[in-house]
């Protein structure tokens, strides 16, 4: 039986949470706490349980991620939060984003194989750039001549993208949907604009409601792609070679 009340466990986990700066594991929460007081995994995960079922009306919530848990600001209130730093969000180039698609979706995987997927060479600035944000990072080396690198994802990765792990992300199938709803979306704006086709009056108000929802859909995953990082990721402006960067490296090797 712990020597301490539930509520002073809670309590000095929740201001450890608020203080430590980075996840952290129940390993590492236990370790707050002197042996003697004869606390237990059981009663940590207990009292980070009751943590996360408060209702809080603030704007933090307690979230797993991959290095553990943390405090963190609710993501609704990302459009005032962004306001704090004068800095823009990074964003990345299509060649990036595609290659750390198939990382993410494909791993272990090597870079050959993934320029075989993508059909150019994939930019060696865009492999820097992926393990320099710790993202990505070399797991292996198949067994072949060469002894290529084999690449996998990190728990930073997935702690930057606010998920616990890989069986988190969205999958394959989601993604064909979403874009089956973009296309269908982008045809009903261009008939909107038009001098021909359904006014607002003649679309019935099912099919408003869920072209609304793709819209909305695919605005939210822009903005996961775009996410600003805490502290020092959202000072750090990342410059990313366009497409032409893999046709120019081609042509030099």
């Amino acid at each position: 039986m712990p020597a301490l009340p539930s509520e002073k466990i809670e309590a000095i986990i929740e201001a450890a949470l608020m203080v430590a700066g980075r996840p952290l594991t129940v390993n590492a929460l236990l370790a707050l706490f002197p042996d003697e007081e004869g606390l237990t995994n059981v009663d940590i995960k207990a009292a980070l349980s009751t943590l996360s079922d408060r209702p809080l009306q603030s704007g933090i919530e307690l979230k797993e991620v991959a290095s553990g848990y943390r405090y963190q600001a609710k993501a609704e209130f990302s459009p005032w939060l962004a306001k704090l730093w004068e800095e823009r969000a990074p964003r990345y180039s299509r060649a990036f984003l595609e290659t750390l698609a198939i990382i993410t979706y494909k791993q272990p995987i090597t870079r050959a194989e993934i320029e075989e997927i993508r059909g150019v060479t994939v930019s060696s600035h865009i492999i820097k750039t992926l393990q320099e944000r710790e993202w990505v990072r070399v797991i292996g080396y198949r067994d072949v001549p060469g002894k290529p690198a084999i690449y996998g994802t990190t728990k930073d990765f997935l702690d930057y993208f606010n998920i616990k792990s890989l069986v988190d992300l969205p999958t394959l199938a989601e993604f064909k949907t979403l874009e089956a709803q973009d296309e269908q979306l982008q045809v009903q704006l261009a008939l909107e604009n038009s001098d021909i086709g359904p006014s607002d009056s003649e679309v019935i108000p099912e099919e408003r409601e869920a072209l609304v929802n793709a819209e909305n859909n695919v605005i939210a995953i822009n903005d996961t792609i775009e996410i600003e990082a805490d502290h020092e990721d959202v000072l750090e402006d990342i410059i990313v070679e366009e497409d032409e960067t893999d046709e120019e490296e081609a042509a030099a090797g």
